[in-house]
């Protein structure tokens, strides 16, 4: 039993190790050393009161010899204050600290003990009390040495008592039952020390465990696209993610903020909910506007009263209007498709006699104005198929990880290479700090060459010269990297706002109204959040917002 115990104490010493950050287990060491000081201070302090008061009948009275008690618990006392100055020393050990004042309480005690009267006293509990204190503090086999080495000083008093002074109350059997009751003391305590320390330890694993499942929550609830938000019954909140600042307009949303002051619109939805009932028939897909962003709200209570916290789904109607297109042109994607290829190929064969055609030398001025007019049409159509094409053929988002301030300086020499026209009026603005993301960098340059080209074809305002800004930073507030492309143009109007990303949309009559359509499928792909900013003065906008798949989980350095 004493080896497995001994087992076991390295075992626990060990996930003790585990469990607990250094600093906190060194607080925890010098802590027990000192309630052992306290403890041992405050008796030392009742046995010189009850030795001393009353002073001429005091309550052991009985004592034969009361000067030597006395000097024996002023010895004790000096060796307590001693024992305290070494405490922030750390020397000696913590074990070799409590091994020596439970020795040297069981001697003085015994003693005391023998000037008192010996085991009939009543004073052999005292010992008991610091087999008890050594028996907790100290596991294993030291426990049975405590109560061993009291029992060895009980026995040998009551033997020097009978035969040396022939005066000392009390038998051997007095004696053996208190070297009874000390193995029995050191039992309990060790068992019962050891279980409260497994205890102790398995809260700690738990603490670790529910943090960890904690910090595995808001992890994944951070990372949701759909807004999360968590109140308590003074409806503030707990526990919001980044999409849900997004749609209340609130950035800088913390727990503990009222939910209600941040977003009225959504007050008065909540309320008419609990007017209503969460049981009774109600409209699941109302809307709630929230600024720019038409929100559908959904409610859940955290327990039956309406007192009770609550937890609060948020879905941006852009993002299910969004999921429902998708289920659309996937199967649109391949009947599509499918023209497009078969289209082409007469196409090639119109546009090759179109070419030939007006080489002829017997076309008169009319028929060369049809001819451009009809190969002017062709190009459209052709262009117009072509981005079909590569749009159901678009292959999955492969990712890699780029420093998007290097990259994006390159995309800008690329483009102005490629656009020697545009090149002069094409400007950068690039943080020098790093800016790490996981991307495709294949859909990231078309999506920007997209943009770009959409910039400088509507970009110009009143006649003028557009010119294009891309503009790269860090969102502290959001955890996102951003990436503007701003022109200098009047904007999009109010109007056209809500179908600028749809697929064949488009108001000028050249284009095909797939450019910013592919930018947004390919964005949606690589995690990245495209949006269209109200236009400021003199400038229109479109934002490249980094979402937490797209963002390196280590942070922008």
């Amino acid at each position: 039993m004493q080896q497995s115990g001994s087992i076991g104490d390295a075992g626990q010493e060990e996930d003790q190790a585990v469990v607990d950050p250094p600093p906190a287990r060194a607080f925890r060491v010098d802590s027990a050393l000192t309630w052992l000081f306290l403890y041992r201070l405050v008796l030392a302090a009742l046995l010189v009161l009850l030795f001393s008061f009353p002073a001429d009948t005091p309550w052991l009275g009985d004592v034969e010899d009361k000067e030597t008690a006395r000097t024996l618990i002023a010895l004790q006392g000096l060796s307590i204050l001693v024992g305290g100055l070494l405490i922030p020393a750390r020397w000696p050990t913590r074990a070799q600290q409590i091994q020596l004042a439970v020795f040297l309480d069981i001697a003085v005690y015994t003693l005391l003990m023998h000037v008192a009267g010996g085991v009939a006293s009543g004073l052999g509990l005292l010992p008991a009390i610091a087999v008890a204190v050594g028996a907790t503090l100290m596991e294993g086999r030291l426990a049975l040495l405590f109560a061993s080495l009291a029992t060895l000083a009980v026995i040998t008093q009551q033997v020097y008592s009978e035969l040396y002074l022939g005066t000392q109350a009390g038998t051997y059997t007095q004696a053996g039952l208190l070297g009874l009751t000390y193995f029995a003391v050191a039992l309990l305590a060790h068992v019962m020390t050891r279980r409260l320390r497994e205890t102790e330890r398995i809260a700690a694993r738990r603490k670790v465990d529910i943090a960890d499942l904690s910090q595995l929550n808001e992890y994944v609830i951070q990372r949701m696209t759909m807004g999360v938000v968590a109140i308590d019954g003074e409806r503030k909140i707990l526990l919001l993610n980044n999409a849900a600042r997004r749609l209340l307009g609130a950035p800088d949303a913390r727990p503990g903020d009222s939910l209600f002051r941040l977003s009225p619109p959504l007050r008065e939805w909540f309320l008419r909910r609990l007017r209503i009932g969460l049981g009774a028939s109600v409209d699941d897909a109302e809307l709630v506007q929230l600024g720019d962003a038409e929100v559908q709200p959904s409610l859940m209570l955290l327990g039956d009263g309406r007192s009770n916290g609550a937890l609060i789904y948020l879905r941006d109607r852009r993002e299910l209007l969004r999921q429902a297109q998708d289920v659309k042109l996937a199967a649109l994607g391949r009947l599509t498709a499918s023209i497009a290829h078969n289209i082409r190929n007469p196409l090639s064969s119109v546009r090759h006699a179109a070419q030939l055609l007006a080489e002829s030398d017997a076309i008169d001025a009319a028929d060369a104005n049809l001819l451009a007019i009809l190969q002017r049409n062709v190009l459209r159509i052709d262009e117009t198929v072509t981005s079909i094409l590569e749009l159901s053929r678009r292959h999955a988002a492969e990712r890699t990880d780029i420093d998007l301030a290097q990259w994006l300086a390159g995309f800008a020499d690329e483009y102005r290479g490629n656009h020697p026209a545009e090149a002069p009026r094409l400007h950068t603005e690039i943080p020098t700090a790093r800016l790490p993301l996981c991307v495709d960098t294949r859909h990231l340059g078309q999506i920007l060459r997209n943009l770009c080209d959409n910039a400088f074809k509507h970009g110009a305002r009143d006649g003028g010269t557009p010119v294009v800004l891309l503009r790269a930073t860090y969102a502290p507030n959001l955890g996102s990297v951003l990436l503007e492309v701003i022109d200098t143009g009047p904007g999009i109007p109010d109007a056209d706002r809500k179908q600028v990303f749809e697929p064949f949309f488009t108001t000028s009559p050249s284009g095909t109204g797939l450019g910013l359509y592919i930018a947004q499928e390919l964005s949606e792909a690589n995690g990245i959040r495209l949006e269209y900013i109200p236009p400021e003065p003199m400038e229109g906008r479109f934002r490249l917002t980094f979402g937490p798949t797209s963002v390196e989980p280590w942070g922008v350095a």
